[in-house]
């Protein structure tokens, strides 16, 4: 029998990155992803974000591909947000998405850095924190297209 665990910090963001994902309600959005990973196999470990983005920590069995779940993933996500009215601002996701792995050594600091999301973000933008996350992984953040739509 082969093993493989693959543990992904995945980032999204809402279209043109709007103020959409109404704090009132992001429990039960989240609640909807983490029912989304139960029935795809997935094992989501932490789901947390801020009105404009979310980030997921997640292990996805290999029988699915990265793209393919995050296109389940987002177009679910849509649909449910748009049949529920809990985010009227809300017009969809943006293009794109980032993933960066860890370890299992890891898990413990990136579901921590989750967590903290809010508090994290009363000091630093998610474009600058987002872009010190590319450098820290060795991307330039000039050559990156994650916030176009």
């Amino acid at each position: 029998m082969s093993h493989q665990v693959l543990l992904y910090h995945i980032i999204f963001r809402t279209k043109g990155s709007v103020l959409s994902l109404d704090e009132r309600h992001e429990l039960k959005l989240y609640a909807y992803i983490n029912g989304l990973c139960i029935n795809k196999g997935c094992k989501l470990y932490r789901v947390g974000g801020m009105p404009d983005h979310i980030h997921m920590l997640v292990s996805i069995p290999t029988k699915y591909s990265l793209s393919e779940f995050m296109k389940v993933l987002k177009v679910e996500t849509n649909k449910w947000i748009k049949e529920s009215n809990l985010f009227p601002l809300f017009t969809g996701w943006g293009r794109g998405y980032a993933v960066f792995t860890y370890s299992m050594s890891e898990k413990q600091s990136v579901f921590n850095y989750i967590t903290n999301k809010k508090n994290h973000h009363k000091h630093i933008s998610f474009t600058n924190e987002f872009h010190d996350t590319l450098k820290s992984f060795g991307i330039n953040p000039d050559d990156d297209d994650f916030f176009d739509d």
